[in-house]
């Protein structure tokens, strides 16, 4: 059994509309650490009728919760974050135990989530309108921003602790009321946020959290007509299918996708301020992330060198169970995970790479695998087509700062990129260059609440973070004053 200071907050049942529901009568999902294949905990998968209470619920509340002042609204998501930071020991064994990641980025990624519900708390009180100057003097013209209305959110296994911030918070602020249905991998860390939301203040029916099958939950939350907006993490294969459900009623979308991030090493680049970014890019959560270096471009004239060192340093990463205290690599999510790591290994080796440290499943077992460093790698090659997402460095070895750009854009994806230069003319020019939504220059590391994320091409639409984020769930309302004589 997981140890906890308050074990309420491993909530072994569903919230509906402000009601706990331990047993739906059909079914559970057991979720198991991937590190020991221990079980975690048994949670109810919500029926097709729980999901539409769970929407109607929302659309009882959302009245009262829109028409509270912005201050009000504030001070509970406020109050919110200060749960989530009171409780961050707690919540960083809940998601460790069910994702897998180090303990210490799992407190990490908590309070990373916990500075969304702060950055909307106080977002909520400055989402203004405009006054227009208006073509005659008998007339004003406002533009007045108002909540889309209620939400649904479909949040991925990988960030369970920072996606649904991300989502909840700018939705809550600005008035919007929300049904969550958390990935079925990591629902514990979903349900923990809801117990905290009921202790800060959210009114009954303003947040709900419906855990369950796709084809059931997530159906109904892409095509029920009260659902106003729809926001989701994860593949683009199953964005796509989202969208389309989803047009049926004209929902606003927001799509945040796969991606496949180039990271450039050109030979003016501090080679250790190249590989630590490396490292915190590509190896974060084992890999499993979509803004993680997916292909690592290498200038001729630094390939040798910059190989090396990052094989040093990949070489001395600690893998292990992420409660123990060392460990800087936990397992992958499941065995899925592994087969496709391995998949992409082989097809690399078939075509002519090499691998340069690892290579294999770890001598640990389960789905632990060794962190690895491929070279040789070229364009055709499985790596470079498709994410992998899994801990595998593949290193491209290019000429000319054209070259690097073409092949770095070369990819329906356009989510993340990064490279590392001491040159700043170059520094404007390729940040204009790559086709992606957000560019890391000198870092590995660009995640911050206040900066607006998301990508172009298929990895998505629309921004979370910043005040771009709290926008995206709003309506716009021209209102036109005529004076009557």
């Amino acid at each position: 059994m997981l140890e906890l200071n308050d074990p309420t907050l491993l909530k072994q049942a569903i919230l509906v509309g402000g009601e706990w529901i331990a047993n739906t009568g059909h079914g559970f999902i057991d979720v198991t650490n991937p590190a020991t294949g221990a079980l975690v905990g048994r949670v109810p998968k919500a029926t097709r009728a729980m999901t539409v209470a769970a929407i109607e619920n929302a659309s009882q509340a959302l009245p009262s919760w829109s028409a509270r002042p912005a201050a009000e609204r504030s001070r509970i998501i406020r109050r919110w974050h200060d749960l989530i930071v009171e409780h961050v020991d707690d919540l960083a064994r809940i998601l460790t135990a069910e994702q897998g990641k180090p303990f210490a980025e799992a407190r990490g990624e908590i309070l990373y989530g916990a500075a969304f519900f702060e950055w909307y708390a106080e977002d909520a009180k400055r989402l203004y309108g405009e006054v227009l100057q208006a073509p005659a003097a008998s007339r004003r013209m406002l533009v007045l921003r108002q909540p889309i209305g209620v939400c649904a959110a479909i949040t991925p296994w990988n960030f369970p602790m920072a996606m649904i911030p991300r989502k909840a918070a700018p939705a809550l602020a600005a008035g919007c009321t929300m049904v969550l249905k958390p990935a079925s991998a990591t629902p514990f860390s979903a349900l923990a946020l809801g117990e905290l939301a009921q202790r800060a203040g959210v009114p009954a029916g303003v947040f709900s959290i419906v855990a369950g099958a796709a084809a059931e939950v997530g159906d109904e939350l892409a095509t029920h007509p009260l659902i106003r907006k729809l926001t989701f993490t994860g593949s683009t294969e199953v964005g796509r299918s989202l969208m389309e459900k989803a047009s049926g009623t004209i929902k606003k979308v927001a799509m945040e996708l796969g991606g496949n991030a180039p990271l450039i090493v050109f030979d003016d680049a501090d080679v250790d301020v190249a590989v630590a970014g490396t490292i915190a890019s590509k190896f974060r959560n084992m890999g499993q992330t979509c803004v993680c270096a997916n292909r690592i471009y290498v200038q001729a004239g630094i390939h040798d060198r910059f190989v090396a060192a990052l094989c040093d340093a990949v070489a001395a990463l600690k893998v292990g169970d992420g409660m123990a205290a060392d460990t800087q690599q936990g397992p992958l999510i499941d065995d899925h995970a592994v087969a496709k790591v391995e998949e992409h290994i082989e097809d690399a080796l078939r075509q002519g790479a090499r691998i340069a440290v690892g290579g294999k499943r770890h001598a640990l077992g389960r789905t632990f695998f060794e962190p690895t460093v491929l070279t040789g790698v070229t364009q055709t090659m499985k790596v470079s087509r498709e994410e992998t997402f899994g801990p595998v460095a593949p290193i491209f070895r290019f000429d000319t700062e054209a070259e690097a750009i073409a092949a770095a854009n070369d990819t329906e994806f356009g989510l993340a990129s990064y490279f590392f230069t001491r040159d700043n003319a170059r520094v404007w020019r390729v940040s204009e260059a790559l086709e992606t939504g957000i560019v890391g220059v000198n870092t590995g590391a660009t995640s911050f609440e206040g900066a607006p994320f998301g990508g172009i091409k298929a990895s998505g639409i629309g921004r979370e973070g910043s005040t771009h984020g709290i926008e995206e769930f709003t309506e716009l309302k021209y209102v036109c004053i005529a004076e009557i004589c």
